[in-house]
């Protein structure tokens, strides 16, 4: 009996979805890539074809698991919304992100973001943005046919696939949405939130008190008909003093 030899199985590759490392270094970092990811998310809240992620792993090669890298925001057109533990490009119809956001803090090396443009270069990002929030700096890159080329000049830059406006200023830098409005805090849009709220329910107080106040004008002039019929007063001038028809004083004084 001759017994066949099983070739031998591959181990099965683990993709980590985390490194142990905080997701941001100080609240600076992680108030800016909270903004960017959310804005970006609002943008495209009916879009259901458009993911948006903060720190997610991406694994751009199967079977290849020190390939990796973790952007501060990613966008990918064309994938759509929902969960994940990473980004595994093969599973996402070969689906790279095209957009990608970095925030520096000071413990970022020039060696560390030299990999990480390497990297997005190499794996297909278009577009590639840092801000370093101490420093008040913005840089860009925008892919051409020779890979990612630098954005020379980023002061009122639209980015070509979010339509997102870029503008660095000596305050600051400020996002615009496509429509002009600028991107706002997570506090900002909690207040906006707030006195919508408000507005709504002094609206629905407003539309309240003119029912109750129609409902009492209607009453009184219906109490109103028969003292006026008891005056001697014909339909006619009733409906007249009272702003109804005829027909209507009518089928009042008839309750």
């Amino acid at each position: 009996m001759v017994s066949q030899i099983q070739p031998p199985t591959q181990p099965e590759v683990i993709y980590p979805d985390s490194d142990g490392q905080p997701v941001a270094n100080n609240t600076i970092q992680f108030g800016w890539i909270v903004e960017i990811k959310q804005n970006i998310e609002w943008l495209f809240t009916e879009n259901p074809n458009v993911f948006v992620a903060g720190d997610l792993f991406w694994y751009p090669v199967e079977g290849r698991n020190k390939i990796v890298n973790a952007p501060d925001v990613l966008v990918v057109l064309g994938r759509p919304k929902g969960d994940r533990l990473c980004y595994q490009q093969w599973k996402e119809e070969g689906i790279a992100p095209q957009i990608v956001f970095e925030i520096l803090s000071p413990s970022n090396t020039q060696t560390e973001m030299d990999k990480k443009l390497l990297f997005y270069d190499r794996y297909g990002v278009e577009e590639y943005y840092i801000y370093d929030p101490d420093r008040n700096n913005l840089r860009g890159w925008l892919r051409s046919e020779d890979g990612l080329d630098v954005i020379p000049q980023m002061e009122d830059w639209v980015s070509p696939r979010l339509k997102i406006r870029f503008a660095p200023s000596p305050e600051g830098l400020q996002l615009y949405r496509p429509d002009g409005e600028p991107f706002l805090t997570y506090t900002e849009i909690s207040r906006n939130a707030e006195q919508e709220r408000q507005r709504a329910e002094q609206e629905r107080q407003r539309a309240e008190q003119e029912r109750q106040r129609a409902e009492l004008a209607e009453q009184a002039r219906r109490d109103a008909i028969p003292r006026l019929l008891q005056m001697n007063l014909s339909i006619e001038q009733i409906a007249q003093a009272l702003g109804l028809s005829v027909e209507e004083v009518q089928t009042l004084a008839q309750e």
